[in-house]
């Protein structure tokens, strides 16, 4: 079977998202009063539950309040990250996350430092270099196709 929305991810790159992520949580705790974290061992913790609920709740939640991110404009993204920011918070002993504000400030300085830093180690792409050309679909026409 092959999937054309598939991508792979080498450890390498899994390490450098998980320090991302622990610089964004980290920063949090030191500009966000309400939320703290007691020591780098429970940093790592953190980093792991928010890595997981990133890959397996937030793809759900995105699809079951679509109407409300909709209703939003997109800010509903960011009520989540919040609402999965402050689950991790109760679910942590030694993070502590105040409440639904300090959460929001923490979900949303965390995606900024993802950005950030995600655009300041991107490969740039070699010129003349995109994506391989794909051949056209079944009866001449183009259109996206997923292969099964």
């Amino acid at each position: 079977m092959k999937f054309a929305f598939q991508k792979s991810i080498s450890l390498s790159g899994l390490l450098v998202r998980w320090a991302v992520l622990a610089l964004g949580v980290t920063l949090a705790t030191r500009l966000v009063d309400g939320i703290t974290c007691d020591d780098g061992e429970t940093l790592v913790v953190v980093v792991m539950l928010l890595s997981l609920f990133n890959a397996v709740l937030k793809p759900l939640l995105l699809l079951f309040t679509l109407p409300f991110i909709l209703l939003t404009l997109g800010l509903g993204v960011l009520v989540i990250n919040a609402l999965l920011f402050l689950w991790v918070g109760h679910l942590v002993k030694g993070f502590h996350v105040a409440g639904f504000w300090p959460a929001l400030w923490g979900a949303l300085i965390v995606s900024v430092t993802n950005m950030v830093v995600s655009a300041m180690v991107r490969r740039p792409q070699p010129p003349g270099r995109g994506p391989p050309a794909q051949p056209p679909a079944a009866g001449g026409k183009g259109g996206d196709v997923i292969d099964i």
